[in-house]
């Protein structure tokens, strides 16, 4: 059965604003998220914000080069994402729409995976 990577892009300022009682309540709903469609989920994590983040980019010369922070600077950051198997992309589009996001503040992107031989 085909894969499809969702990718959680949000705004990062939406969950440093938030509580603890809405903190708990975006991560129960991921959790009902998982159980709902425990049977289509190959994997999934959560990612710390883009201020850990460190990028390597090749120098064209076969060296590279380390710089702290994201690749790009952007208003929606990758906070995560699920690896799903689903027999079309609408089946995937549809386990997409259910994945919780940031109220106004992010998006799924869906992927299909590459399979290669």
């Amino acid at each position: 059965m085909p894969q499809y990577l969702l990718l959680i892009h949000e705004e990062e300022s939406t969950y440093a604003a938030m509580g603890p009682d809405e903190m708990a309540q975006v991560m129960a709903a991921h959790e009902e998220f998982t159980v709902r469609n425990a049977a289509a989920i190959l994997g999934g994590e959560a990612l710390e914000s883009t201020a850990t983040a460190t990028t390597v980019r090749g120098d064209g010369d076969g060296g590279y080069t380390v710089t702290d922070g994201p690749f790009a600077e952007t208003k929606e950051a990758l906070g995560g994402y699920y690896v799903v198997e689903a027999a079309d992309l609408d089946e995937a589009v549809s386990l997409a729409r259910q994945v919780p996001v940031a109220p106004g503040a992010g998006c799924v992107e869906v992927r299909p995976v590459m399979t290669f031989g």
